[in-house]
């Protein structure tokens, strides 16, 4: 950037800092014909979901939705949930609320609730909405249909900040479904919160009815009260490729009457729609990499899809100025609100990276050993150790979950809003953005568990696909489930392993996140997988919050402040000899040989061949019993064929 630029950025940032109301005046109608001409028989929508807070493409939105409704003014811009947590803009949520009035400025009708709208709690989220409100902006209606409030309310433990919630959503002007009108049609628009979506908000303090369930009594509902040409679910619930899991797909299949699904939460990429029944279901991806538009148009009465695309919002889509001023405004607040907190500034360079780490968009979708895991998890023991100083006690193993890493790094420098971008989840007990670390105990026996977790659980749940730094360990995908790793060690290389001892107490660090969900890992196997955290004298931890490392300043240790502190502390040298390759921290063996099969088998080998066993058993007691009672039916039958042929003889 030359000098006349910063000048010139300078003026600009000057003016918004000193007229913000101007700056966030109503733009809806610049360059747009929303009047429209008679254009009964088209339908557009522009969609978007799990943007989590990548404002820095909103310009680029702001671009597509002025193109869509030029071309077809009969155009809506819905969005299916999780606008936030993903970036640093988030930091702002509470106070700015930036990403609900970035979208109202950008021209979006309709959002939803994801359940990381709930990273701040309920409490949080309480104070976005009534942010958003006060600010006197535009911003797009929400709709939310499946909250559970009379059981909300009637929990103690839920009752006061549900109260909040509900007054805040109330203040907001949120509803169970909304009609749009624009030219000479209508659409009826309601929002659904998944299941999993529901699992993965543990401390939302929020109760939800079944989706289902409520989405057939708002379909039966608009359609007695409502004329409208199309039905539209914004849904926080998501596919998959297993049926059983693809709560979108289900929702389609069980409640009739829906056109479209908006579907978020999964991050699906649908480069062709999903058809179940007479439904459309609709995703474009995460992040704002692309949105989705799509036309309906009419035939003999009834709308049908013409056109779907997912338009990637690259290089080729010129930038809205006049956006890029108002994201520049809020970048500016993060700047000074969040980042000079920690003695850090947005584009501060930390290091440079000459290492093609795994692109966020795979990684951790495959079993093995990761580096960019590897580098999250070694941060997690540097920052602990510069946080403690002088009271440092060793940190056995760090462990890092694929489900809390957001983004990658790309080659080139690192600036401390990477490393932020990159753990950019949840907040501490001080209500500030970002988990803290947290000190855990768990004994020899369950690290081992803590592996199996990783090699055979993760294939059924990605996310909890984990990085380990200090663990180390072998795995073979031929063995038994729940028996696959094996010669499972601690150490800080490869050169300098240790035996694990089954009753020993390891210390263990992790974020917030990961150890209160590691303590959910009992109950959610139904007793078959027991991990409880404790504290260093063994005693089981309830509050998970109490156990947060912090700095000698008082303050928490959040991980991506101890990520920035490591990649700070790393030459582009030493990150190249470290993480340019893997060290053998997870070491693949694909072998049937029985010799390997049957290493060092755990309890759930020996509990599981006992099952077998016992099936077996089962089985072949049946199948003897079954042969028993045909040969005595045939014998029965024999002796009543010879008596007939002696009485005939007579």
């Amino acid at each position: 950037m030359n000098k006349l630029f910063k000048k010139a950025a300078a003026v600009c940032l000057g003016v918004m800092l000193a007229f913000p109301a101007a700056v966030f005046a109503d733009s809806a109608q610049d360059g747009e014909n929303t009047t429209g001409t008679d254009n009964r028989n088209s339908i557009s929508i522009v969609f978007s979901h799990d943007m989590h807070s990548h404002l820095e493409k909103f310009g680029k939105i702001r671009t597509v939705i002025k193109e869509t409704k030029k071309e077809n003014p009969q155009t809506f811009v819905l969005d299916a949930g999780d606008f936030s947590m993903g970036t640093a803009y988030q930091t702002i949520f509470k106070e700015e609320a930036c990403e609900l009035r970035m979208m109202g400025a950008v021209g979006y009708d309709v959002t939803t609730l994801g359940n990381h709208e709930f990273d701040y709690r309920s409490g949080g989220l309480s104070e976005m909405l009534h942010s958003a409100v006060e600010s006197g902006d535009k911003v797009p209606q929400l709709v939310i249909a499946n909250i559970d409030w009379e059981k909300t309310l009637a929990d103690g433990d839920l009752r006061e900040d549900g109260k909040k919630l509900q007054t805040a959503l109330e203040n907001y002007g949120a509803k169970n479904y909304t009609v749009l009108k624009r030219g000479n049609v209508r659409i009826a628009v309601f929002g659904i919160f998944g299941r999993e979506s529901a699992s993965y908000a543990p401390e939302s303090g929020t109760l939800f009815k079944d989706p289902v369930e409520t989405a057939t009594d708002i379909v039966e509902e608009i359609s007695a009260h409502e004329k409208v040409d199309l039905v539209v679910c914004v849904s926080h619930s998501g596919t998959s490729d297993d049926p059983e899991e693809s709560e979108d797909e289900i929702l389609a299949q069980e409640v009739k009457g829906i056109d479209l699904i908006i579907s978020g939460h999964s991050h699906t990429e649908l480069e062709q729609p999903i058809v179940v029944g007479e439904t459309i279901i609709a995703s474009a991806g995460q992040y704002n990499d692309n949105l989705g538009t799509l036309t309906f148009t009419e035939k003999n009465g009834e709308y049908e899809l013409t056109d779907y695309e997912l338009r990637s919002l690259d290089s080729t889509v010129k930038s809205d100025e006049a956006t890029e001023e108002k994201t520049a405004y809020f970048k500016e607040l993060a700047d000074e609100e969040y980042f000079s907190q920690f003695g850090y500034r947005w584009d501060q360079v930390l290091t440079d990276n000459p290492v093609d780490f795994t692109d966020i968009s795979v990684f951790g979708t495959e079993q093995g050993e990761d580096t960019l895991g590897s580098l999250i998890a070694d941060a997690y023991k540097y920052g602990v150790k510069k946080a403690e100083g002088e009271d440092y006690t060793d940190v056995d193993v760090s462990v890092a979950p694929a489900g809390v890493i957001r983004a990658s790094f790309a080659k080139g420098d690192i600036t401390v809003s990477d490393a932020f971008n990159a753990l950019s989840l949840g907040t501490g007990k001080d209500g500030v953005a970002g988990y803290p670390l947290v000190s855990v105990y768990l004994t020899g026996r369950e690290l081992k568990l803590a592996a199996e977790i990783d090699i055979s659980i993760s294939e059924i749940m990605s996310p909890a696909r984990l990085y380990f730094s200090g663990l180390w360990y072998s795995y073979n995908p031929h063995r038994l489930i729940l028996d696959r790793a094996y010669d499972i060690k601690t150490g800080e290389s490869r050169d300098s392993l240790s035996e694990i001892e089954d009753d020993k107490l390891y210390r263990v660090v992790a974020d917030l996140y990961s150890a209160q969900m590691l303590g959910t890992v009992n109950s959610m196997s139904y007793g078959i997988l027991s991990v409880a955290p404790k504290d260093a004298q063994g005693n089981e931890i309830t509050d998970f919050e109490e156990h947060i490392i912090h700095k000698a300043d008082g303050s928490e240790l959040k991980e991506w402040d101890a990520l920035a502190g490591y990649l700070k502390s790393l030459s582009g040298k030493e990150i190249a000899e470290k993480y340019g390759q893997t060290e053998g921290r997870k070491v693949q063996v694909d072998s049937l040989s029985p010799v390997q099969i049957l290493k060092q088998p755990n309890r759930f080998f020996f509990m599981i061949t006992a099952a077998a066993i016992l099936v077996i058993a089962v089985l072949v007691l049946v199948t003897v019993l079954l042969i028993k009672t045909v040969r005595r039916v045939r014998y029965g039958k024999n002796r009543i064929r010879k008596k007939d042929m002696i009485f005939r003889r007579r």
